[in-house]
Order: C-alpha cells, then structure tokens, then sequence
C-alpha cells in the first residue's frame, strides 16, 4: 500500500473508541419528578423473576437493540416499557458522562423529566416496585465509598519467558470505587449509585 494512501485513511476516519464493535451498550434514564412541591429521583427494584440481578434497586434503562437510533432513544424506549408510560410523560431528556466499564460494557446515562408519575403502571416481568428519593436527601448525605481491586490473573500457558521480568512482570493493577447510599431500609449502590454521584455532582458544580 502506498504511504499516501495510508495517510488519506488515516486522515479521514473518525475516532472512536478501541474495540467498540466487542463492547455492549446500555443506556440508564435518571428520572426526575415533582412530588410534594419538592424534586424527587424515581428508583426501580427489579423484579424477583429475572436471571440478573433480582431485587436490585435501579434506573430504567437496558441494552440497545440494533433498531434504537441512537443511546438516548434506547433510554426513553426502556424507560417507557419498564414503567408503563407513554413518550410523550418523558422530557427534557439530557446525557451525563457516558461510562466504560472493566466489564466489556459502555452505560450511556441520561437525566429525564416524568411527568404524570400518577400514570406509571410497572411492568411486572421486569420491575417489582418503584419508589422515589428527595433529591435533598442526597445533597444532605453523601454516599459511603469502598475500594474494589482487580486482580491480574494471566492464563495457564501464558508465554511469560517471551515478556521483561517473565512471571515476575509489574502488571499495572487498579482499583474501582463503589458508592454505597443508604435511604430508610433501601441500599442503592453499584453501578446506580455510581451514576447517581456522577449527576449530583453535575447540578452542584459551582
């Protein structure tokens, strides 16, 4: 191949991220209401029945099908399904910093405005309650924070006699924070609580 052309692809495509096409996608709506004149953040707890993660509280949200147009189409689609609501009772639908996990997915998460929350009927399959926070509460009381590490574990017939320092190499392992929010008995945390800390830090930045 002659160097002008490599240059001219080069030059030409857009950036993305390395490996994207092996990465699944979701998308997570915030959802935000008014209820007793005071903001309200709407939770999910998932539904005993499903295979993952049972009873957890959550976000609307889920994986994109090749039909969504794009991440947020994939939020208000999801959240229109697991809370029973129309398009239309979802508005002012904006991005927050979208997230790369360790575990081979990217979460787009979205804050939205439900208006008609009297309107909600959960979908059963998928969701086994709804409840909702004061905002306040949590600008009141930050979350408590733990550490997770990861752990370098090379395979059985790794070639470490082909790599400096063979067995003895100096992997770079990392940490990942995990938040932890505490409201009467409810525990949000993971992921959802991640986003939630991600977001009251959005509306708190001066």
């Amino acid at each position: 191949m002659e160097i002008d052309k490599i240059v001219n692809v080069v030059k030409n495509r857009t950036p993305s991220i390395l490996g994207l096409g092996d990465f699944k996608r979701f998308s997570i709506l915030l959802p935000l209401l008014k209820k007793d004149n005071e903001v309200h953040i709407l939770f999910e707890v998932r539904s005993s029945q499903l295979r993952r993660q049972p009873g957890e509280i959550c976000f609307p949200g889920g994986k994109m099908d090749s039909s969504d147009k794009d991440e947020k189409h994939t939020a208000i689609r999801e959240t229109m399904e697991e809370l029973g609501i129309k398009e239309s009772a979802i508005t002012d639908v904006s991005p927050l910093d979208f997230f790369v996990s360790p575990f081979g997915t990217i979460i787009y998460p979205f804050v939205g405005l439900i208006n008609n929350p009297d309107e909600i009927h959960p979908n059963p399959g998928e969701v086994g309650e709804v409840f909702t926070v004061p905002l306040s509460f949590f600008q009141a009381n930050p979350p408590q924070i733990f550490k997770v590490n990861f752990h370098v574990e090379p395979e059985e017939n790794f070639p470490f006699n082909d790599i400096i320092g063979g067995e003895n190499y100096k992997w770079q392992v990392r940490g990942m924070d995990e938040c932890f929010y505490y409201y009467e008995d409810r525990v949000i945390w993971g992921l959802t609580a991640g986003i939630l800390k991600h977001f009251l830090e959005v509306i708190e930045k001066p």
